[in-house]
């Protein structure tokens, strides 16, 4: 679904950007432009950028656990 209109980012390119090593909603809105300018968006935008960061996190750490 388009989250931001204004800079046609979608929530598959903001999870994309987490993915790629964004940690942050600032890192994310750097990536994408997401919220950078009417900013209707903001709040959408780091809801999604939120549990994509849990996500991954999550996915990381079944990976060490599965490691060790």
């Amino acid at each position: 679904m388009y989250v931001c209109l204004c800079k046609n980012v979608t929530d598959h390119r903001i999870r994309g950007a987490v993915e790629e090593g964004a940690r942050s909603w600032r890192e994310v809105q750097q990536q994408t432009g997401c919220a950078t300018q009417c900013g209707k968006c903001a709040g959408t935008g780091k809801e999604i950028t939120r549990e994509a960061i849990k996500a991954e996190m999550n996915a990381a750490a079944e990976g060490l656990a599965y490691a060790v």
